[in-house]
């Protein structure tokens, strides 16, 4: 696995938009408002010629030119670190442009983003083996004050952390808006996280507290789905590669309702995905506490991977649902939960 040298002070963070720009309120001014933070954190910054685009379908602009961008910011020497300026819907389509053999051959990079964002954070792991981080997009780093969550994604950015612990609360209903456009997360409610232990006889069973080791792996389900069975889905091959340390698998859910999670589940698990697995790192789906037919989000998960006898931690710091832990994914981790408190440990090896 390679990991990027972490940013130092004074180094220059580059901004791209493989996936949506940032072209349009609250995100344009959001956007300028981190670039005055981090400048007067004494950093320099350097955009791709994408993030104030808005000409794309599902994407700032073309899945030609969005691929471009990352060829040669991903390879640039002018940045130190790349942060995408946000998610989308269509990243997949610019995949076919981006050149991930140049992507390989160049020295590692931090990438930052998430949802849409997977189709880079998950690629750059499993293809080139370099270490990616699912964490908070640009526009995020606007607001004021900063959370605890965004002050988390900088440090490890900057090596300064890579023990992090969850947080107290969530957002149920954010207030960022055209009008507040650097308004924070609007935290109102409590966290609760459900612990399970995984038997292949008796189900899942509730438990108070639960501990995993493994590689981490994996991103927005929406997106993963999208790219499993395609040329480049190289999981299996990743997998092999890594096996001895065995795999949690971090994942979420936007788009998808707890029907859809359940085959997006069944999915992966049928494709081999979940070999090696030893535990699951569910985040809150933006569907939270939605009910289809008897089903709700805990079994439309639980009820496809008990067999693997794993521990399972779900409604964690993770995803759509603010605030989330950033994740370096391609890190060995070791993962504690108790009651409400999680503590992710990384280990760059």
């Amino acid at each position: 696995m390679r990991y990027p040298k972490f940013l130092e002070k004074g180094g220059t963070i580059g901004f791209v938009a493989p996936s949506f720009g940032c072209n349009i309120e609250p995100y344009r001014t959001a956007f300028g408002h981190a670039l005055d933070t981090f400048h007067a954190k004494g950093y320099q910054t350097e955009l791709g010629p994408n993030c104030y685009e808005g000409c794309g379908i599902g994407i700032s602009n073309t899945p030609e030119k969005c691929g471009q961008e990352i060829n040669e910011m991903y390879t640039s020497k002018k940045n130190d670190v790349l942060i995408s300026c946000g998610g989308g819907e269509l990243m997949c389509e610019t995949l076919d442009h981006i050149d991930f053999e140049r992507l390989k051959k160049a020295d590692p990079k931090w990438f930052v983003g998430y949802s849409d964002n997977t189709n880079l954070t998950y690629l750059l792991t499993t293809i080139c083996d370099t270490a990616s981080v699912y964490g908070p997009c640009a526009a995020a780093f606007g607001m004021e004050p900063w959370h605890a969550s965004i002050e988390d994604t900088f440090a490890l950015l900057c090596g300064e952390k890579k023990s992090l612990q969850g947080y107290r609360g969530y957002e149920k209903e954010s207030l960022k808006d055209e009008e507040h456009p650097l308004t924070p997360y609007n935290i109102t409610e409590q966290k609760e996280l459900h612990l399970y232990e995984t038997d292949a006889t008796h189900g899942s069973i509730a438990v108070d507290e639960v501990f995993m080791a493994g590689r981490l792996i994996g991103g927005c389900m929406d997106c993963l789905v999208n790219l499993l069975g395609t040329k480049f889905d190289k999981t299996t091959d990743f997998l092999e590669r890594y096996k001895e340390d065995g795999f949690i698998w971090f994942l979420e859910a936007c788009d998808l309702n707890v029907m859809a999670i359940r085959r997006a589940m069944w999915q992966m698990e049928h494709a081999g995905w979940f070999r090696y697995v030893k535990g699951f790192l569910i985040g809150r789906p933006l569907v939270y506490g939605q009910e289809m037919m008897g089903l709700d989000q805990y079994h439309a998960v639980l009820d496809i991977i008990a067999h693997h006898n794993v521990p399972v931690i779900m409604d964690a710091d993770l995803g759509h649902i603010a605030p989330m832990l950033p994740l370096i994914s391609g890190s060995y981790a070791n993962i504690t939960a108790s009651g409400n408190n999680l503590v992710v440990d990384m280990k760059l090896k």
